[in-house]
């Protein structure tokens, strides 16, 4: 793992300075364990960003414990020469739904120049760095831990064209809500790179936005970028984020709690089915279904015994989306166990017997399971009639090879 000297004294430096702020902050009655990249950041002053014009990558998810918006805050620090905001899909406020964007606008909040990177990469993305002026490119959003989240996606397009309009990366780092214990799920396959997966990761990576960007930086940019990152204290891998006693704010309007974080590696891939995958409910991707599915469906998927989640007959109409304002029927997922839980087995799972039990099942006609999963292996071995077990052994000699490479990136014990 390569870290720049300049990111080991700042991640040294905002260490200790965060540190020696907890006896006062706990006295206060403020005190917790775990630091984010943007405290330790802070606590160090501002000082790995000392001199430059910055822009901030972010979203919603990037705000302080009391939930002030990062980009709120730097703005009001006479510290920080804070010169514009970059808006990833969603919108740097979050005022867009899914596949949409605020486009560039002033943000009535602090003045500063917002841009649009959604769906940008490459040269034209660089060509706005360089009209914003800015000499770094700070990253700070809330990942949730599955390789089609297309946050880390943002992330890798922002280092290739912060490289091309010679840019520094700096990334401040927030916990993997699901734990970074393991890496699971199928290994994409370059030929079917797009923005739900642009490099050969598994589905549920179990790394960090800071470890991706080492990642990314070391194994798929075809030139480095200058990159620094600001470490996280007091994060284990085995913490889930309620350990965090950090706020749970939406990455994107169809991620509304972790407990959604928690099944979305799997569920995830009826996106790729003409199943309801439960947008329009208040329990997306916990509530999957659609019109002629009965009892039947939750009875074979518990029949499975799968670890540490149970299913439950459900009906429901969703307000939007596939089936709007339709009873439907299907399942809804109760994770019982967590730490036992494989959520991208369970996926698999649910697709295998939802195929069983209903008569209508159909992949989306494009084949985006193909995307989300990141080959054919997933759709082809499902429609041979394949179980559960063997779908999942059909990708772990590639998981293998990646948890290899995974390995040396990662920051946390």
């Amino acid at each position: 793992m390569k870290l720049s000297r300049r990111s080991l004294l700042a991640t040294t430096t905002a260490t200790v300075a965060a540190s020696a702020a907890a006896p006062a902050a706990a006295a206060a009655g403020g005190g917790h364990r775990l630091r984010t990249g943007f405290e330790c950041l802070a606590a160090g002053g501002y000082g790995l960003l000392d001199g430059d014009r910055v822009g901030v990558v972010t979203n919603p998810t990037g705000v302080t414990r009391d939930v002030r918006h990062i980009v709120d805050v730097m703005h009001a620090d006479d510290r920080v020469n804070l010169t514009a905001v970059f808006g990833p899909e969603h919108g740097f406020r979050g005022t867009a739904q899914a596949g949409g964007s605020e486009g560039r606008h002033d943000d009535p909040a602090t003045g500063l120049p917002v841009y649009d990177t959604y769906q940008k990469s490459g040269q034209p993305l660089a060509d706005i760095f360089t009209a914003s002026g800015v000499d770094t490119i700070v990253f700070d959003i809330q990942d949730v831990g599955a390789r089609f989240y297309t946050y880390i996606w943002t992330l890798y397009d922002c280092m290739e064209a912060a490289g091309l309009a010679g840019k520094r990366v700096v990334v401040l780092d927030r916990p993997n809500p699901v734990t970074g214990v393991s890496a699971e799920g199928p290994v994409l396959h370059k030929e079917f790179a797009t923005f739900v997966g642009r490099h050969p990761i598994s589905q549920s990576h179990g790394m960090t936005v800071a470890e991706l960007a080492l990642l990314f930086n070391e194994e798929f940019l075809a030139s480095p970028v200058p990159l620094d990152v600001v470490r996280m204290t007091g994060w284990r891998r085995s913490d889930f984020h309620d350990a965090s006693g950090l706020p749970w704010v939406p990455p994107s309007p169809n991620m509304p709690t972790p407990d959604t974080a928690l099944v979305y590696a799997g569920t995830c891939l009826f996106e790729g089915t003409n199943l309801s995958e439960g947008r329009g409910t208040t329990r997306p991707f916990e509530l999957l279904g659609a019109e002629g599915i009965d009892r039947r469906w939750a009875a074979a998927a518990n029949e499975l015994g799968l670890p540490g989640v149970h299913f439950r007959e459900a009906y429901f109409a969703p307000t939007f989306s596939k089936f709007q304002g339709r009873t439907i029927g299907g399942v809804q997922l109760h994770v019982h166990d967590r730490a036992a839980f494989d959520p991208v087995r369970t996926g698999i799972a649910l697709l295998i017997t939802a195929r069983q039990t209903w008569s209508g099942f159909a992949w989306r006609p494009d084949n985006w399971i193909d995307k989300l999963t990141g080959s054919t292996l997933v759709r082809t071995m499902i429609d041979a009639g394949a179980d559960t077990g063997d779908v999942v052994a059909g990708w772990e000699q590639e998981l293998a090879a990646f948890r290899k490479t995974r390995r040396q990136h990662l920051l946390y014990r």
